[in-house]
C-alpha cells in the first residue's frame, strides 16, 4: 500500500521598494513552450532546511543572492496533474546580483514587477502558480511570521 504525501516546496517573495523578483520560466507543468511567471521556487532537497532551499533556488532561478527576513506563510494547492503542493513562501530581501550566473535550465531569466505589472500578467494568463497574487498581497498586507516559528530538530540530533 502505498501512502500519500504532499510535495514540500518553497518560494520566495523578494522585494525592492515596490517591485518584486519573479522568475520567466518556461511551463514544465503543461509541458507546453509557455513561458509563464512565477516566484523563484522549487523542492525541498534531501537534508537541506526550509530556508536554505529558499536560497538555493532563489540563486539557481534568478541569479540573485538574498537575505531571509521572514515566514509569509503555508500554502497550499492542488495542481491540474493531482499533486498537492505545500509551499513554505518566505519574505526576502536582495542582496547582490551574481555577474554571469549560470540559471536553471527552463528558465528564461528574472524580472523586477510592480504589483500592478504582475496584475496585468495575470490578466493575460501567464502566472505559472495560482499562489503567486495570494503570496503578494498578503505581504503588502502586512502578513510576516519570524523565521524562529520554524522549529528544525535536525540541529538538535544530526
Amino acid at each position: 500500500m502505498s501512502r500519500w504525501t504532499p510535495n514540500a516546496t518553497v518560494s520566495t517573495l523578494v522585494h525592492d521598494g515596490e517591485r518584486f523578483l519573479l522568475v520567466e520560466e518556461y511551463d514544465q507543468m503543461t509541458r507546453s513552450d509557455r513561458p509563464v511567471l512565477n516566484q523563484p521556487a522549487g523542492h525541498l532537497e534531501q537534508d537541506e532546511s526550509l530556508i536554505e532551499a529558499a536560497e538555493r533556488e532563489t540563486l539557481e532561478e534568478t541569479g540573485w543572492l538574498i537575505e531571509v527576513e521572514a515566514y509569509l506563510g503555508l500554502y497550499i494547492n492542488v495542481a491540474p496533474n493531482g499533486i498537492t503542493y505545500h509551499r513554505h513562501c518566505f519574505i526576502a530581501r536582495p542582496l547582490s546580483e551574481v555577474p554571469n550566473a549560470v540559471l536553471d535550465e527552463g528558465i528564461i531569466g528574472p524580472h523586477w514587477l510592480t504589483l500592478d505589472e504582475i496584475l496585468a500578467e495575470n490578466e493575460l494568463g501567464r502566472l505559472r502558480s495560482p499562489m503567486v497574487l495570494p503570496c503578494c498581497r498578503d505581504f503588502l498586507a502586512g502578513i510576516r511570521y519570524p523565521l524562529e516559528i520554524i522549529r528544525d530538530f535536525r540541529e538538535l540530533h544530526p
